[in-house]
């Protein structure tokens, strides 16, 4: 199982952390953020691939904001798969 952390950029959420098996997201958990929200994301997450997530999360924005923190997570997947 690898870890994996990621500072996210224009949101409320300050680190991500990520525990990934095979392509497989096996835990999440955020730092700040709307804790409740990040919570529910994380046990939506865990069993879905990578590239699973990452399509169906990039571009979510929020409020009036280019990007959220779903799209936050879709680009730090992107950048954990390289």
């Amino acid at each position: 199982m690898e870890k994996y952390s990621y500072t996210p950029k224009g949101v409320c959420s300050r680190q991500f952390n990520f525990e990934i098996e095979d392509g497989i997201i096996k835990s999440f958990e955020a730092i700040g953020g709307c804790n409740g929200n990040l919570k529910g994301i994380g046990c939506l997450l865990k069993g879905r691939s990578v590239d699973e997530v990452i399509d169906t999360l990039t571009g979510v924005t929020c409020g009036n904001k280019p990007t959220s923190c779903p799209d936050q997570i879709a680009c730090a997947l992107k950048a954990y798969r390289g």
